[in-house]
């Protein structure tokens, strides 16, 4: 389950704040108003989006606004849950047999657990299963780091564009060296497209591409266990093991909160059979 995820924009914003306070506490407003300027805000984007237009073909740059748009978004994955359904279809297997379970996968959304138990329901050898499911995994990690890389990418090439906007600037800059007084004002000028530059690549592009590595990281995760889920109904395991098994996965909090849950279950039941 897909749901906003709040830390990228306030991080970008809590960001963005505390350098213009730093501004602003230094210099006041005036101070700030000499850190906006709009040829090198140019410059930079300018440049930026040459250069990855250069390195990316066009169906690579049509996915950056899905790319982006996942660094906003918070996938939600409940292990505990994930265990407790595949505890239930292997104590159903183990009863009535693979074949019972196609009427479980009526209330199953996620494809990837979909995918693999119709396999085991279909007799494929636990081996197969595994090779099958992991291509899955390395296909899908091929696909998320061609997405990132555009970030990534962007994350490189802002400082450099700062900087050949620096070096613009310091040319132009040595042209009038006759008139001494412009010399502060234009160096101040020149160093702002290496401001640019740094604070989008530090503060945007290199922290997006950061949470998309750890967002697929975090679903590799969860599709091994439902690889070794799948493995466990299809070869019979008993539910208990497979659980236990399972369980390992878990953190010590999400252990100790899937052990008081069970125990306020137990306790539920037995005052409703008192």
């Amino acid at each position: 389950m897909n749901k906003r995820d709040f830390l990228t924009p306030i991080g970008i914003t809590i960001g963005f704040i505390m350098i213009m306070f730093g501004i602003i506490s230094s210099g006041g407003m005036g101070g700030f108003a000499g850190f906006v300027q709009g040829s090198s805000v140019l410059i930079v984007l300018g440049g930026l989006v040459a250069a990855l237009l250069v390195n990316f073909n066009i169906e690579q740059i049509k996915t950056t606004k899905n790319v982006i748009q996942e660094v906003f978004k918070r996938n939600e994955h409940n292990l505990a849950e994930l265990i407790e359904l595949f505890e239930r279809l292997s104590d159903r297997a183990r009863r009535e047999g693979l074949l019972a379970l196609e009427n479980e996968l009526e209330e199953v959304n996620d494809p990837y657990i979909r995918k693999g138990v119709l396999l085991a329901i279909d007799g494929i050898e636990p081996e197969v299963i595994n090779d099958i499911m992991n291509a899955e995994i390395d296909a899908m990690e091929d696909r998320h780091y061609r997405g990132r890389l555009i970030v990534e990418k962007a994350g490189e090439y802002a400082p450099a564009w700062g900087m050949i906007g620096t070096l613009i600037g310091l040319i132009l800059m040595l042209q009038n060296l006759e008139d001494p007084t412009t010399l502060g004002p234009s160096m101040a000028v020149a160093l702002l497209t290496t401001f640019y530059g740094s604070v989008m690549a530090n503060l945007v592009f290199t922290p997006m591409a950061g949470k998309l590595e750890t967002k697929t990281s975090e679903e590799v995760f969860i599709k091994q266990v439902i690889i070794e889920g799948v493995i466990g109904v299809q070869s019979g395991q008993n539910p208990r093991i497979l659980k236990e098994k399972l369980s390992a996965f878990l953190s010590d909090k999400e252990k100790n909160k899937k052990v008081e849950t069970e125990e306020e279950n137990f306790t539920e039941e037995s005052f409703n059979e008192a």
